[in-house]
């Protein structure tokens, strides 16, 4: 090849170092976000979405309802939020957690043994559910009450999560 085929003109020196500033300008740009783009999916979830609500032992056949706090995590943004549950270890050692919040309107339901033995009752349009938070017929709820997620962990502690609808566990 002789010199001048080796020889670079202007015209393409230029083109040369323009794309070369633009590609390095455009990925300057471009890798912040990205990086917030995918960052969510990059963190590894940990216990933070299960929180210990008090000692095993503290619960009996008898619903008790236990106030606590779970991280949300929404996007980019996490927060506090304040959860419920009613809570009672049953006779073969299962622990049932239900949301008190009521499948009518999201009213909070009551475990009142006084006034309706062994039901759940939602003073917003008297809707009852049975000890196991089942939607009784002809009562205005349409869907049982959600489950809390939970674990007994080795130090004996409950840990609850968030709640799931009865039609999602299938």
């Amino acid at each position: 090849m002789s010199d001048k085929e080796q020889q670079v003109s202007r015209r393409q020196f230029l083109n040369y170092t323009l794309m070369g500033v633009g590609g390095f300008l455009a990925a300057t740009v471009a890798t912040p976000m990205l990086g917030f783009a995918i960052d969510p999916i990059l963190k590894v979830g940990g216990d933070e979405n299960m929180v210990a609500v008090g000692d095993i032992s503290e619960f009996g056949k008898d619903y008790k309802r236990v106030d606590f706090k779970l991280t949300i995590k929404d996007g980019w943004a996490e927060y506090d939020r304040v959860y419920s549950a009613w809570v009672r270890v049953l006779d073969n050692g299962e622990v049932q957690a239900l949301s008190p919040v009521c499948t009518h309107l999201g009213c909070t339901v009551q475990w009142s043994p006084d006034e309706h033995p062994n039901q759940f009752y939602c003073p917003c349009h008297d809707g009852l559910y049975d000890e196991n938070g089942i939607n009784l017929p002809n009562t205005p709820p349409t869907a049982p009450l959600a489950v809390y997620q939970y674990e007994v962990r080795e130090d004996g502690k409950l840990y609850l999560g968030q709640a799931i609808s009865r039609e999602e566990l299938g």
